[in-house]
């Protein structure tokens, strides 16, 4: 059978859906920390990418100099990475709620300090994380052939995809930031600190920045840049879904099984053109996105 691009292969395209769903839980796994600090404090976080390379570098660093092994690192990672994310609210970002610009340019120049501070203590030359040697085969399952380190991504993102809705809609922290994002006033009057709230969440965010890195650094080489590539695909997942995290799951695998798809068809550079291409049409007529938070924050 003869497509437009040339030969179909069944076998191939099945597999090229698997890794579409793979390649979303990536980009998903990205947004999720981004998707916390700007659905509940509005920031759009410059850094976020920089807290993604903080990641890996952790879990290298734990590897390399500790011998701890990979599947520690990956919490060891979010806690390392949360205290930054800590230290930089209490430090600098508190001071900036409702400034959106000089928010903007402060997350901006963090990121370039924690990128070239990396580079001055691990240097430009690449890193690798290791994994055990079972999770670096492939699988077969019937037309799908995958790696089974993007199965145990995809385990890890629906684990953590149920923990923060489990965090948000079942728990009293979560009545919480739900409360001071739609009405931080009124949830003052009832004794909910915004504060408190906002630097809280503000450290989970960054957090699971920190473990979508140490999980982006054994697909890839750790680098002091590799946020950058990362930070872009995070915030068009969550435009396109409306800074929800319903629309954030929406939207990270839909981008990730549209891209897979286009690449099948043609290459991965034009790939991601169309996608770009079909998210600015799509932002056109639905700027708010797909899932766009109703209610106002005041």
């Amino acid at each position: 059978m003869d497509s437009l691009f040339g030969n179909f292969d069944l076998s191939a395209f099945a597999s090229a859906l698997l890794l579409g769903i793979s390649i979303g839980s990536i980009w998903l796994i990205a947004a999720l920390g981004l998707t916390i600090i700007y659905g509940t404090a509005g920031v759009i976080n410059m850094a976020h990418g920089e807290f993604l390379m903080l990641g890996a570098y952790s879990s290298y660093m734990l590897q390399a100099y500790f011998g701890v092994p990979f599947f520690l690192c990956i919490p060891a990672s979010f806690v390392i990475v949360g205290l930054v994310g800590l230290i930089m609210e209490r430090g600098l970002i508190r001071y900036l709620y409702n400034r959106p610009l000089d928010t903007l340019l402060a997350t901006w120049g963090v990121s370039l300090v924690l990128m070239q501070g990396v580079r001055l203590i691990f240097g430009s030359d690449p890193k690798y994380i290791a994994v055990p040697q079972m999770f670096q085969e492939s699988v077969e399952i019937g037309f799908f052939s995958i790696s089974l380190f993007r199965i145990v991504v995809l385990l890890i993102t629906a684990l953590l995809v149920a923990m923060i809705w489990y965090l948000f809609y079942r728990t009293r922290f979560g009545m919480q930031v739900r409360a001071v994002t739609q009405n931080k006033e009124m949830a003052a009057a009832f004794g909910i600190n915004s504060g408190r709230v906002y630097m809280m969440t503000f450290a989970l965010g960054a957090g699971l920045a920190g473990v979508a890195g140490s999980l982006f650094g054994v697909l890839n080489i750790v680098l002091p840049t590799m946020g950058t590539s990362y930070v872009v695909q995070a915030f068009l997942v969550v435009v396109v879904g409306g800074g929800s995290l319903v629309g954030s799951v929406a939207a990270g695998a839909g981008t990730g099984e549209l891209q897979s798809i286009f690449a099948y068809f043609t290459s991965d550079t034009f790939a991601r053109f169309l996608l770009f291409v079909l998210i600015v049409i799509l932002l056109r007529y639905k700027p708010q996105g797909l899932f766009a938070i109703t209610k106002a924050r005041r």
